[in-house]
């Protein structure tokens, strides 16, 4: 690898992790902004519509890929890309700087969405600019290697923004952190902007464009030459049901989901699950690279597969050995006391909630929620006489109610009350209330952990390489973007509210699985039929 080389991946890849940094810094301060941002709700509410805000960045991605993916095939790689780093960089800082609700009112929350949305489109033209960039300075056999290395920005993004934010959490009080604290890592991005400016600048235009654009055989019309025609968008249906819906679902479920797990679902504590996430992250993350490499070797096609089949077929266990290693209290409980809903079929809803903002009335749907919240598996029993719904615990019968007539504030008050009554049931039961880190397993929940970020770098390593030699230089970074960008904006980024709608809707804390599971399924037989191995294509080539 040469010098010129080295400084196109540093440069590509730092930038990258830079806008991960911002993207997922939103995630660790949503508490914070929930109520400096929506003042005029209630606690419960201002976090739920921070989180709204915080889904929109990931619905935008894919509109994202459409803006940048064309200004990148029709002016270049490298100015793009810079664009993409200024609005990202910016809108985080401005974020650090937006007043609060009490200081200009309705403004900022319209700001904070207008900025949360513009770091979304960001990220969407983003990563398809540096894969590309950095793919058509690769030279041929060396693409999977070099590409890989953007693979592990998202998880050094991660990483970055978790420190950040504890470094400042942990240097005050919560109350000063609370207040003005949470801002700082806002502005600290404007130094990561800085630095990223000041490398890619001095970055030169990618050679196969250059050569194309000298030529003037440059794309006109990207996007309808892109998705216009058939074959072309025939192309990119495939690399998305083929290759990144299969890879989001299981990137998501290795380093999103499998805290969601821990903490909200087994209840381990915060620190304790993070610790254990990051070390096995850690752990793991060079073998993004490694899988490149190899991708070069063997083909991008068999490992990105292999990945999605694994993961098909060993979540269920793994999910169990977490729950086995991480809350062996709960597992015995899930095993010995069984719980059951009686409820009438046309109380119990759909419980399909996004962004955790909907209020469920029903008695089904409360008693249901109830249960899920506690990590409490059940058998819904249908009885069209079962008026209200009634929680079986044992030989215990807890009546359920309708809140379809209370006020906001009487549902609340009767929501807790039958909460308090269930958890105080099911704690009797042996469901525990919390998981006793003195039970924690730490080495083998690791080790469990350190296999699902295997599986991630399996999917995720080979991809950029695989995406990029799918299509043709004129058209590419339109092309790759959005199939990349709606399988992990969409597959990927609705994989919790889905996965927890399965789970209410089944009484089962593992069903959920069934969706990452059955995504990785349809991609691996897709990719299997329809995906070509790309690993000798000449990418200069511009069919």
């Amino acid at each position: 690898m040469t010098g010129a080389e080295k400084k196109v991946i540093f440069a590509s890849s730092l930038g990258t992790v830079f806008e991960w940094y911002d993207f997922y810094l939103y995630g660790w301060t949503a508490a914070q902004i929930g109520k400096k941002f929506w003042t005029m709700f209630d606690p419960n509410v201002q976090f739920i519509v921070a989180l709204l805000t915080f889904s929109a960045g990931f619905l935008v991605r894919p509109f994202g890929a459409l803006v940048f993916g064309r200004l990148g095939d029709l002016v270049g790689r490298k100015y793009t890309f810079l664009v993409t780093i200024m609005i990202m960089g910016l809108s985080t800082f401005f974020v650090g700087l937006t007043p609060s609700y009490e200081t200009i009112g309705w403004a900022a929350p319209v700001i904070l969405i207008t900025l949360r949305l513009l770091q979304g489109l960001a990220l969407g033209g983003e990563y398809g600019g540096a894969a590309t960039y950095v793919a058509e300075h690769a030279p041929h056999g060396r693409r999977g290697l070099y590409t890989s290395w953007i693979q592990t920005t998202a998880t050094i993004g991660l990483f970055l923004s978790l420190a950040v934010v504890a470094g400042a959490r942990n240097s005050m009080s919560p109350e000063q952190f609370g207040d003005m604290g949470w801002r700082i890592p806002y502005l600290f991005s404007i130094i990561l902007l800085g630095i990223s400016l000041w490398i890619r600048l001095q970055l030169s235009e990618s050679p196969a464009f250059q050569k194309m654009k000298d030529e003037g055989t440059h794309s006109k019309a990207p996007l309808t030459e892109a998705f216009g025609n058939w074959p072309n968008a025939k192309i990119a249906i495939y690399a998305l049901l083929g290759l990144t819906a299969g890879q989001a679902v299981v990137w998501y479920t290795g380093q999103f989901y499998a805290r969601i797990f821990l903490v909200n679902t087994l209840k381990v504590d915060a620190n304790q699950a993070d610790t254990a996430i990051i070390v096995a992250l850690a752990i793991a993350t060079l073998a993004f690279v490694f899988w490149g490499w190899l991708s070069d070797k063997i083909g991008r096609k068999p490992i990105i597969l292999a990945g999605c089949l694994l993961a098909a077929l060993t979540y269920q266990s793994a999910f169990r050995q977490i729950t086995h290693y991480a809350n062996p209290t709960l597992e015995a409980a899930l095993a010995s006391a069984p719980v059951s809903v009686t409820a009438n079929p046309a109380d119990c809803n759909l419980l399909f909630d996004p962004v955790g903002g909907k209020v469920f009335k029903t008695s089904c749907d409360i008693a249901r929620q109830v249960l899920i919240s506690l990590s409490v598996n059940y058998q819904i029993v249908y009885d069209a006489a079962a008026t209200p719904a009634v929680v079986k615990i044992g030989a215990k019968v807890i009546p359920s109610f309708d809140g379809a007539a209370l006020d906001a504030k009487a549902f609340g008050e009767q929501r807790g009350a039958f909460a308090k009554a269930v958890g105080g049931e099911v704690v009797a039961a042996g469901y525990p209330a919390k998981a006793d880190p003195a039970k924690v397993d730490s080495p083998m929940l690791i080790a469990v952990l350190v296999y699902l970020a295997l599986l991630v770098t399996m999917v995720y390593g080979p991809i950029a390489a695989a995406l990029v030699e799918l299509f043709p230089t004129r058209i590419r970074y339109t092309s790759m973007s959005l199939p990349y960008h709606i399988g992990n904006g969409w597959f990927g980024g609705l994989l919790p509210p889905i996965v927890v709608t399965i789970v209410a809707a089944t009484g089962d804390i593992y069903a959920g699985l069934w969706y990452p599971i059955t995504i990785a399924l349809i991609t691996f037989v897709v990719g299997l039929i329809f995906i070509p191995e790309t690993k000798d294509r000449d990418i200069y080539a511009d069919d």
